[in-house]
C-alpha cells in the first residue's frame, strides 16, 4: 500500500504516494480536516455534525457515514491502506502515523530545534528553518468553520513563536542584517507583537542603525496608545532604555559567528608561477586602508585560458583570513558562446542568498537588488570574487557601496569603463614564462619526471604556447598515463595540423587546437564521440539524460563517457547532474564535430537531442496543466533517453532548469529544419513562460515556432502556435496583434473541423476582449466556447467557459447570474482536480461577493484563489487576485491589509515588469 501523506500548514494538501488526490466537496473537506485535528483519537459522529453543518439538517448523521464511506473510498482506491480511517464505536479515528502530517513534522522539527539550541545553535536555526519551510499558507487555508478558525489561531502563534525563536538565534549569531529584512516584514503584518519589534529592534541596533531601532519602538508606542490606550510592555520597555543609554554591551552587535559566507570554489591543483602578479595584489590589499571613502578593485584581464580564474581564487584563498565577514564568489559567464551572461540580478540573487536572506524575501526590481546587496555588505570586510565579467556594466551593479570589502574582477575584456570610471586596478594577465610553465608541469606531474626529460618537457610548453589551459589539459593526460615518457607525449603533438581560428599564427595561442585535438584523441573511441557531439547542443548546459539522448546511450552507460571528459578537463560539471564546456572547448568541439562526424550521424544526434526535450517537456507541461488538451508529438526515435517528472512540482522545477535551454532549442530545431519539433517545443513552453511573465521570450519563442509550422505546411501546428501567439501578445497588451493572431486561428480550426479548437479560440477571445475593458463582445465569446465545449462534451473547457460567462456577468453588473455560473464552474473543476480552473473560479466568486457588498466573503474566496495561484506558480494572475484582494479590504475599511496585498501585488508585478505596476504604486501610501 501507498504512503498516506497530508498537508495541514497551508490549504489541504491529500497525496497518497506522493500524487495529489482530489476531495469532493467543501463537506469532505471539513470531515477530513476535522479528522486531523484529531488525529490518532476517535472523533464522534456529534462532532463531526457540528464542524460540517451550522444549521444540521435532520439527516446529519446519515450523511457523516456517507461522508467517511466516501472519503475512505477515495484514499483506498487511490493506493491508501484500508485500516488509514478505521470505524469505532464513538465514532472515527485516523491514523495518519508519525511523518503522515506536516503539522506533525512540523512539531517534532521544532522541538528537536529547541533541544539543540543551546550546543549547536547553527543546527538549531537549520531545523527552524526547515521546520518553517513546511508552511504553505495559512493553516487549513479555505476551510471555513469555528473549529477551524480557532485552530488556525493556534497554529499560527505556533508558527510565529518558531519564527521568534529562529530569528533570535540567527541574531546570537550576528546575522543582524538578514534578520532585519524579515523582521520587518513580519511587523508589519503582525503590528502590535511586541516580541516581533523587540527582534526588529535588537536586529536594527546591531547593523548601526540606532535611530531605526528607537522609531520601530516609537511606531508601536503610538500604534498602542491611539487604537488600544496601552503601553508597550516592561521587557520592550527596557530595551528602549538601553538603546537611549547606547549600552551596547545589552545588545550584541558583532560580526557574524555562526554564518560566514565561504564561497570560494577550490584553489587549482598545481597552481605555479605568477609572483608578480600575486604581489601586486597583495600591495592592492596593504593599501585599502589608505582610501577610506573608497571600493578597492582589482581587474584581472587578458585572453581566454591564460588563467585568469586560476589567479584570482588561488589569492583569494591565500588572504581569506584577512576577510572576517567572509568571501563571495559568482560566475557571471560573460564570454558563454551557446548561452547569455548571468544578469546583475542573476548574480545578487546568488550572492544575497549566501549572506542568509531567504528565497521569498527578495526584491522586485534592480534598483532594489541593489539596495538590500549594499546594504548587506554595509559594515561588513568581506573579499568578492566576480568571476568571468563581460563589461564594465555587468559588475557596477556588483560593486559595494561602502568601504570595508575588497573586489576581484576577471575578464576577457580590458574593462577600461572600470577602470576609467570606478579606479579599478587592471592586472594584465599574459602567457606563462618559460619557467613558470615548467614549474606547473612539475608541480601536476612531479619534479622528477619532468627533470627527467628536459627536452620532451620544452617541446611539451613550447607547443602549448604556455597558454596555462592547454598545460593543464596535456599534464593531466600524461598523469593519468605514467608510463608514458614525456618525449612521446611530446612527439604527437605536432601530429595535428588545424588550428582554432581564434588563436590564427599571430596569436599567443597557436598551437592550441593541436592541443585540444590530442587531448580528443587521447579519449576511449565513446567519449570521444560524445565530446563530439556535444557541439551540437544548442544551450548552455546539458543534463545527464540529455547527453545520453545525444550519443544514443543509456544513463548508465553516457554517465561513465561524461566523468571521463571531466578527468580530461574537457568538461564540468558546473551543478549535481549538469554539465558545461569551457568556450575554447566548445568551439573545438563544434569545429570536430562538423569535420568528422557524416551529416546523417549529426542529423540523427541533434534529432534524438530535439527528441528528449519535446517528449520530456511534452510530458511536464501536461503535469504543469493536467487539464491541457495533449498534442499528438513526435514520436521519440531509437536511442532517446526519456526524463520524466513526478508530479507538478518537479515539472516545474525541471522547466526552470532547461528554459534556457529549451528557448534555445526551439531556433535550433528550426535551424536545423526539424519544424515539427520547433512549434511542438514551443507549445510545451507555453505555459511555463505565461506563468512567469516572460513575455519577451514567449513571443519570440512562438514566432521561430509559427514560421516552422508554415514551413512544414503543418496547419494543425499553425492553428495552435496562433493560439499561443495571440495569448502571449495578450499578455503583452499587444491586442491588435493578439486578435489578428486568433482570427487566424478560427480560420484554419474551421477548414480542420476542430470545434474543440474553435471553442479555445473563443475562450481566448473572451479574455482578450475582457482585458480591452469590452465586457459585452467578451461575454459573446464566451458564451460561444461554452456552447461548442458542450456539443463536444469537453468537460474541462466546459468549466472554464462558465466561469468566464460569470466572470463578464459580474463585469456587466448581474452579479446573481455571475455567482451562478461560477458556482458551476468551480463545482466542475474541483470534480477534475482542475487547481487551476478552481483559482480562477474562486477569483470570480470574489468579485461577484465584492459587488455585492459582502465584503467578507469576498476575501475568503480571493485568499483562497491567491494560495491555488500561488501553488501553480501563475505569478500574474497571483497579483491579479491580490490587487482586487486589496480592493475589497480597502472598501470593507481595512487599509493597512489592503496596502499589504497591494504591496504584495507589486512585488510580483514588478517582477515580471508587467506595466500596471506603475497604476498599482500610486494607490500605495507614500
Amino acid at each position: 500500500m501507498a504512503t498516506a501523506w497530508f498537508g495541514m500548514l497551508g490549504p489541504m494538501d491529500v497525496r497518497v504516494g506522493g500524487r495529489r488526490v482530489a476531495l469532493h466537496g467543501p463537506r469532505q473537506e471539513r470531515t477530513l480536516a476535522a479528522l486531523l485535528l484529531d488525529a490518532d483519537r476517535v472523533v464522534t459522529v456529534d462532532q463531526l455534525v457540528d464542524v460540517v453543518w451550522e444549521e444540521p439538517p435532520a439527516s446529519a448523521r446519515r450523511q457523516i457515514q456517507d461522508l467517511v464511506t466516501r472519503l475512505r473510498r477515495t484514499l483506498v482506491d487511490a493506493g491508501a491502506a484500508p485500516g488509514l480511517i478505521t470505524t469505532q464505536r464513538a465514532g472515527y479515528l485516523l491514523h495518519p502515523g508519525e511523518r503522515g502530517r506536516d503539522a506533525r513534522t512540523f512539531e517534532s522539527l521544532t522541538a528537536a530545534a529547541r533541544q539543540t539550541a543551546r550546543a549547536d545553535t547553527a543546527a538549531a536555526v537549520a531545523g527552524y528553518r526547515e521546520a518553517l519551510s513546511l508552511w504553505r499558507g495559512p493553516f487549513l487555508a479555505g476551510i471555513r468553520g469555528r473549529a477551524f478558525e480557532g485552530a488556525a489561531r493556534i497554529w499560527q502563534e505556533r508558527r510565529l513563536a518558531a519564527v521568534e525563536e529562529c530569528l533570535a538565534l540567527e541574531l546570537s549569531t550576528g546575522r543582524h542584517h538578514e534578520v532585519t529584512a524579515e523582521a520587518l516584514e513580519l511587523v508589519e503584518q503582525h503590528p502590535y507583537r511586541e516580541s516581533l519589534v523587540e527582534l526588529l529592534m535588537r536586529a536594527l541596533h546591531g547593523t548601526g542603525r540606532l535611530a531605526d531601532a528607537l522609531d520601530a519602538y516609537r511606531a508601536l508606542q503610538k500604534r498602542l496608545a491611539d487604537e488600544l490606550g496601552l503601553d508597550p510592555g516592561a521587557d520592550l520597555r527596557r530595551l528602549h532604555d538601553t538603546l537611549l543609554r547606547s549600552q551596547t554591551e545589552a545588545v550584541p552587535v558583532a560580526h557574524p559567528a555562526g554564518h560566514v559566507a565561504a564561497m570560494l570554489p577550490p584553489g587549482v591543483y598545481g597552481f605555479a608561477g605568477r609572483a608578480a602578479e600575486l604581489a601586486r595584489l597583495d600591495s592592492l590589499l596593504a593599501a585599502a586602508g589608505e582610501q577610506p571613502t573608497g571600493v578597492v578593485i582589482a581587474a584581472v584581464t587578458g585572453t581566454a585560458g591564460v588563467g585568469k580564474t586560476a589567479l584570482a581564487v588561488h589569492w583569494a584563498h591565500r588572504v581569506r583570513d584577512r576577510f572576517p565577514d567572509g568571501q563571495l564568489y559568482v560566475n557571471l559567464r560573460g564570454f558563454d558562446q551557446r548561452g547569455r551572461p548571468t544578469s546583475p540580478v542573476e548574480a545578487m540573487r546568488v550572492l544575497v542568498d549566501a549572506l542568509g536572506v531567504p528565497a521569498n524575501r527578495v526584491p522586485a526590481t534592480p534598483e532594489a537588488w541593489t539596495g538590500l546587496y549594499r546594504s548587506l555588505l554595509a559594515g561588513r570586510r568581506m573579499l568578492i570574487v566576480l568571476d568571468n565579467a563581460r563589461d564594465a556594466e555587468q559588475v557596477r551593479p556588483l560593486l559595494p557601496g561602502a568601504p570595508g570589502c575588497l573586489v576581484l574582477v576577471t575578464s576577457g575584456d580590458q574593462l577600461s569603463g572600470l577602470i576609467a570610471a570606478e579606479g579599478a586596478h587592471p592586472l594584465r594577465l599574459d602567457l606563462l614564462s618559460v619557467p613558470e610553465a615548467r614549474e606547473l608541469l612539475a608541480r601536476r606531474l612531479g619534479g622528477e619526471r619532468v627533470a627527467a626529460e628536459p627536452d620532451a618537457t620544452a617541446e611539451i610548453i613550447a607547443r602549448c604556447a604556455r597558454l596555462p589551459l592547454a598545460l593543464a589539459v596535456i599534464a593531466a593526460r600524461a598523469a593519468v598515463h605514467p608510463g608514458f615518457p614525456l618525449a612521446a607525449i611530446a612527439g604527437e603533438l605536432p601530429a595535428a595540423h588545424d588550428n582554432l581560428d581564434a588563436f590564427d599564427a599571430d596569436g599567443p595561442g597557436t598551437q592550441l587546437r593541436c592541443v585540444f585535438s590530442w587531448s580528443h584523441q587521447g579519449l576511449s573511441a565513446e567519449a570521444g564521440r560524445l565530446f563530439r557531439l556535444l557541439g551540437l547542443h544548442p544551450g548552455p548546459d546539458l543534463s545527464l539524460p540529455a547527453a545520453g539522448s545525444l550519443a544514443g546511450l543509456p544513463v548508465a552507460l553516457a554517465r561513465p563517457l561524461l566523468a571521463e571528459l571531466c578527468r580530461a578537463h574537457l568538461l564540468t560539471q558546473h551543478a549535481p547532474g549538469r554539465y558545461t564546456f569551457h568556450d575554447l572547448l566548445r568551439a573545438h568541439a563544434v569545429e570536430l564535430v562538423q569535420a568528422l562526424a557524416p551529416e546523417p550521424e549529426r542529423r540523427a544526434a541533434t534529432r534524438r537531442l530535439l527528441d528528449h526535450y519535446l517528449y520530456a517537456a511534452h510530458a511536464a507541461a501536461l503535469l504543469l496543466n493536467p487539464v491541457r488538451d495533449p498534442i499528438s508529438t513526435v514520436p521519440p526515435g531509437d536511442g532517446t533517453v526519456s526524463e520524466e517528472a513526478v508530479d507538478d512540482r518537479a515539472a516545474l522545477a525541471w522547466f526552470t532548469a532547461e528554459c534556457a535551454v529549451l528557448v534555445a532549442a526551439v531556433s535550433h530545431a528550426a535551424d536545423q529544419g526539424f519544424d515539427t519539433h520547433a512549434w511542438q517545443l514551443g507549445w510545451a513552453l507555453a505555459d511555463f513562460l505565461d506563468r512567469r511573465g516572460m513575455r519577451h521570450e514567449h513571443l519570440a519563442v512562438q514566432t521561430t515556432a509559427l514560421a516552422a509550422a508554415r514551413r512544414g505546411g503543418d496547419r494543425l501546428g499553425q492553428a495552435y502556435t496562433h493560439v499561443n501567439l495571440g495569448w502571449a501578445n495578450t499578455a503583452a497588451d499587444r491586442f491588435e496583434e493578439a486578435r489578428g493572431h486568433f482570427l487566424l486561428a478560427l480560420d484554419l480550426y474551421a477548414d480542420l473541423g476542430e470545434s474543440t479548437g474553435l471553442a479555445r479560440v473563443h475562450g481566448n477571445l473572451s479574455t482578450m476582449y475582457g482585458w480591452k475593458g469590452h465586457h459585452q463582445d467578451a461575454l459573446g465569446h464566451a458564451v460561444q466556447a461554452l456552447t461548442l465545449y458542450r456539443e463536444s462534451g469537453h468537460l474541462t473547457g466546459q468549466a472554464r467557459a462558465l466561469n468566464a460567462v460569470g466572470w463578464f456577468h459580474a463585469q456587466l453588473g448581474d452579479q446573481e447570474q455571475a455567482l451562478d455560473h461560477c458556482r458551476q464552474a468551480l463545482d466542475l473543476h474541483q470534480r477534475l482536480d482542475d487547481r487551476l480552473g478552481q483559482a480562477n473560479s474562486c477569483d470570480s466568486l470574489g468579485y461577484a461577493c465584492h459587488g455585492l457588498g459582502r465584503h467578507e466573503e469576498a476575501v475568503s474566496w480571493y485568499e483562497r484563489a491567491v494560495e491555488l495561484f500561488r501553488d501553480a506558480g501563475d505569478r500574474y494572475h497571483q497579483a491579479d487576485t491580490l490587487t482586487r484582494l486589496g480592493d475589497t479590504l480597502d472598501e470593507a475599511a481595512l487599509p493597512d491589509a489592503a496596502a499589504c496585498a497591494w504591496r504584495q501585488a507589486l512585488v510580483l508585478l514588478e517582477e515580471l515588469e508587467h506595466p500596471s505596476a506603475a497604476h498599482l504604486r500610486t494607490r500605495l501610501p507614500a
